[in-house]
């Protein structure tokens, strides 16, 4: 069997998946691995039988990850440059430059090599893609074989030891520590902005509550004045939404529309939220079970805002002009979903799931957008061409001090993957890539690469933790604190950021997805997404680019 995995790496490729994701899971109390420091350790194993692994499978799976990341997040970078976002543009840039200037200071004054020092930031700020992006600025490098390949293998071996220390300490801090150090309680500050945005859990795709905000229910109407339509017994209601989908007169059933008029004896479908069909301030007669008038079609649908005029409007201005017999189920930005109110402003590329009678949801998503269809199918072309533009892009190198600096082809299709996923919010028609295919390529396509680097490391990887591991520990808890010490202040003493959105901020700027998960935990509310996915879009971007800086300015 060893003999097997020594000359069939692509078994052992496989077989550090498995592993790795088996590793992932252990916990060491509330702290778990995660797949990517589980796969590099299954790969560090499996290695040590000296399995050699072609290059280009690593460069493949690489380019899909980076692709997807950027394709992920591309309308919430290109939205961060905007004026609105500029607090949480500033807070990320100030984080970034900060990292890069703490690593670098660290590996100069301990005498680190280009290679330990790309390792160290990959580790600290939990940015595997640094991993790649160094490795491939080392391959350009004037240097004999045997160096490249020895500053290669010293990056897993940092990434390893500075990966456990940053994700544990950053996790703790922001949500522990943190909200300490400003003087505040997380769950306070939630309920204080409970009435600008929903915070309420509405549980996972899989687990529905029982109760159901909203109802539809039929009633017999009793002493109509003339003349009176729908819109008045809609309007009857004041501010509260009301509406009447259906109205049965003797044995007709028909739609009802805002000019229809209404008689006594009418049996009408209201839709309402519960509090205001019980609270008795809608002049309605009699409930009645009419299952016929109540059974018509209804759909839930996800919709991609795209037209302008829509864009950075509040939702209560959508919801006048199309929101007539739909509510909005959720709202989900960057691939995450935000806590709303009647004031949330709406950004282009965000997807609304609307949720009411099939004519009036189908209604407002054309007015409003794309309306995206369940498939999962995806847009191979969009992909490849993705991937081979960025790559060209990538490959073009501008010379500093006789270095060559330059995106790489991975960083390429981390540029393009921006762009396209960018214009596929702007033009939804195209380009698709369902979720289930981008959870392939951002996780699979992360593990893979990191496996073969664990893969490649393996043989040298104990010597080189034997030589570096005792000070990196210290180092990379350092290196890590004090970026998001600085930006924690900075966010709150010169930008004068909300905590809460402040320290989702420092998350999303640092890619810790699971300190964001923390600060939920502790908050009981979701509102700290709101300050994660433009820092984390950019963060990305920023981090990913320290890759050849680092290795340029640790030479």
């Amino acid at each position: 069997m060893l003999n097997a995995i020594r000359n069939h790496p692509e078994l052992a490729i496989f077989l550090t998946l498995a592993a790795g994701f088996v590793i992932g899971r252990i916990k060491i109390g509330s702290f778990k691995l995660g797949n990517v420091v589980g796969t590099l350790i299954a790969g560090v194993l499996i290695g040590q039988l000296e399995v050699k692994v072609d290059p280009t499978v690593k460069a493949v799976f690489f380019s899909l990850f980076l692709f997807a990341t950027g394709y992920k997040v591309g309308p919430q970078f290109f939205r961060g440059l905007k004026k609105n976002a500029l607090p949480q543009v500033v807070l990320t840039v100030v984080f970034c430059v900060t990292s890069l200037v703490t690593t670098v200071v660290a590996a100069r004054l301990l005498g680190y090599d280009s290679g330990t020092a790309a390792g160290l930031m990959a580790g600290a700020f939990t940015e595997s893609t640094v991993i790649g992006t160094a490795s491939d600025t080392i391959d350009r490098l004037d240097l004999p074989e045997a160096e490249k390949t020895r500053l290669k293998n010293n990056i897993p071996v940092a990434y390893a030891v500075s990966y456990l220390v940053g994700t544990g300490f950053v996790v703790w801090f922001l949500s522990a520590a943190a909200p300490r150090l400003l003087r505040i309680n997380l769950k306070e500050e939630s309920r204080k902005l409970a009435g600008q945005a929903s915070s309420v859990d509405k549980g996972s795709e899989d687990v529905h509550l029982a109760y159901k905000e909203w109802s539809i229910r039929a009633y017999r109407l009793d002493d109509v004045p003339a003349g009176r339509t729908v819109k008045d017994l809609e309007r009857s209601a004041g501010s509260e939404r009301v509406f009447v989908e259906r109205i049965r007169r003797g044995a007709e059933l028909m739609d009802a529309t805002p000019e229809t008029v209404v008689r006594s004896g009418d049996v009408v479908a209201i839709a309402a939220r519960r509090r205001v069909l019980l609270s008795g301030t809608i002049p309605l007669g009699q409930e009645v079970e009419d299952a016929k008038l109540l059974d018509f079609p209804m759909a839930t649908l996800d919709v991609v805002v795209t037209k302008r005029e829509w864009t950075e409007q509040p939702l209560s201005v959508l919801g006048q002009r199309h929101g007539r017999g739909i509510a909005l189920a959720k709202l989900v930005r960057g691939g995450e979903e935000i806590p709303f109110s009647a004031e949330t402003v709406i950004n282009r590329g965000d997807l609304l799931r609307l949720a009411g009678a099939a004519r009036d949801v189908e209604r407002a998503g054309k007015a409003l957008g794309y309306i995206e269809r369940p498939s999962s199918e995806s847009d191979v072309v969009f992909l490849g061409l993705g991937i081979v533009v960025g790559g060209l892009v990538g490959l073009l190198t501008l010379d500093i001090g006789g270095l060559p600096l330059t995106l790489t082809t991975s960083g390429g299709a981390l540029i393009m993957g921006l762009v396209f996923g960018w214009l596929r919010s702007v033009y939804p028609t195209f380009g698709r890539i369902p979720e289930p295919a981008l959870w392939i390529f951002d996780t699979v396509g992360l593990a893979v690469f990191i496996g073969i680097v664990g893969l490649t490391a393996g043989p040298t990887f104990v010597s080189g933790l034997r030589q570096t591991g005792p000070s990196l520990l210290l180092v990379g808890f350092i290196v890590a604190a004090l970026p998001h010490f600085i930006a924690l202040l900075f966010g709150r003493h010169i930008l004068k950021m909300n905590p809460l959105i402040l320290l989702g901020a420092c998350a999303g700027a640092g890619t810790v997805t699971a300190a964001l998960r923390a600060i939920q935990d502790e908050a009981q509310s979701k509102i700290p997404v709101l300050g994660y996915t433009v820092p984390y879009a950019i963060g990305n971007i920023l981090l990913t680019a320290w890759g050849p800086v680092i290795v340029v300015l640790t030479r």
